[in-house]
């Protein structure tokens, strides 16, 4: 039998220096809802390194869905909830809040542009009112910040591979979500000229 748990390079890259971030910002007990979990392996190290988070992934695409339960089946903690289906621009998908936060890594650039604007709705609809957190990671575009290469090249490639793909204007992230009801509140730099935006329900 295949084994369908799916491993991710840059997860594994970038796992501990998101920890980082969520260490220093996440409630230290509550529920956590992570958008576009991937293969799954963001969710069971956080979840692992948190053990107060009760941690549920989510993805649209059912070979994710099968690796992130397949990870959980295998290694998974306690408080790393199964998986669900759910797709930022269906809202049958989504799931009952209230979550006190909603983490998602990775999708705004490798996904159209209705995606972010259903993330948005989503973290307006079930993060806690008031003072829910939203943590954003992934490369993006700033006004009077010069591209690195790396990104230019990245960008490129991903719109070749769907032109509806691409990193975004951080300032029309920014606004999305304001029409949401989310504060941006911290921009952190990380490494490989990626981002971490951290968000709250107002």
């Amino acid at each position: 039998m295949t084994d369908p748990r799916l491993s991710s390079p840059a997860s594994a890259r970038n796992t501990e220096p998101i920890l980082q971030v969520l260490r220093a910002h996440m409630p230290a007990r509550g529920r956590v809802l992570e958008v576009a979990c991937g293969a799954g392996e963001h969710a069971l190290a956080f979840s692992r390194a948190l053990p107060g988070l009760d941690w549920t992934p989510s993805d649209p695409d059912p070979a994710a869905i099968a690796s992130a339960a397949a990870w959980r089946e295998a290694e998974g903690p306690e408080n790393l909830q199964p998986p669900i289906r759910l797709d930022a621009t269906d809202e049958s998908t989504w799931p009952a809040g209230p979550f006190h936060a909603l983490f998602c890594a990775n999708m705004i650039h490798i996904s159209p542009w209705a995606a972010t604007l259903g993330l948005m709705r989503l973290a307006g609809r079930v993060l806690l009112n008031p003072g829910g957190l939203m943590v954003l990671y992934g490369p993006y575009r700033e006004t009077g910040v010069p591209l690195a290469p790396s990104n230019a090249a990245f960008d490129e490639s991903l719109k070749a591979r769907d032109p509806a793909w691409g990193l975004r204007e951080l300032d029309e992230v920014v606004l999305a979500a304001k029409h949401e009801g989310l504060a941006h509140t911290l921009r952190i730099e990380m490494p490989a000229n990626n981002l971490c935006l951290l968000f709250r329900r107002v």
